[in-house]
């Protein structure tokens, strides 16, 4: 966290951030507080107020709080098909192996131990946990990571209207596809084991109805 994020916390909220101090206890905060199935944006100040967060506004507290730590603050977004909605990552590296940290109303979206080779390996341990509520598996890509260092002089940690800033940058950012149009057309239904275990403390308002 920039010195000059830092001036706009108060005593409490710096308080909260220095106990975060591993991207584990970082997805174990985000596991503590409630998911939002609201529409509005909450920067990591609003997160801290009303312990709420849906995978967005998990993904930029996440983010602040790695950059605490001493990583960049980097987020990436994995992009589904027209039947679901999308996810966003916190993503960060130990060495030269890329883990990630996630809000997220299913089970398997969620933390990422550091041991991914490459960005795209990342995204690919997510392709099995990836569904819909009718079972159907939807990832189909993802996006180059956003630095959100490109944002302070928005004062993104502590301003809510910084959120919408960061969504619209988001989706000019580059976009990758892992799987081709025939291979999404082909692809199984999830089973029943898995799609039960997925949904397992799901929030059923906070799920896409597609």
């Amino acid at each position: 966290m920039t010195s000059r994020n830092r001036s706009h916390l108060n005593k409490k909220e710096l308080r909260v951030f220095s106990q975060l101090t591993s991207p584990l206890k970082i997805q174990d905060y985000l596991d503590s507080i409630i998911y939002s199935d609201e529409e509005r944006y909450r920067c990591p100040r609003s997160v801290l107020k009303d312990r709420k967060a849906h995978c967005y506004d998990g993904a930029i507290f996440a983010a602040a709080a790695l950059q605490t730590i001493g990583h960049i603050p980097l987020i990436v977004e994995l992009l589904p098909n027209e039947n679901d909605d999308d996810h966003i990552l916190a993503i960060f590296k130990r060495g030269q192996y890329w883990g990630a940290v996630a809000k997220s109303n299913f089970t398997g979206l969620r933390y990422r131990e550091p041991v991914y080779k490459s960005l795209r390996e990342l995204v690919m341990s997510y392709f099995e946990s990836y569904f819909n509520i009718k079972g159907e598996r939807t990832l189909l890509g993802y996006t180059a990571p956003l630095d959100l260092n490109r944002f302070e002089k928005f004062n993104w940690l502590t301003e809510d209207n910084a959120m919408d800033i960061i969504g619209d940058a988001l989706e000019d950012t580059r976009k990758y596809r892992i799987i081709t149009s025939d291979m999404a057309r082909k692809l199984t239904h999830v089973d029943k084991r898995s799609y039960k275990a997925g949904l397992l403390g799901s929030k059923q308002s906070g799920l896409f109805k597609p």
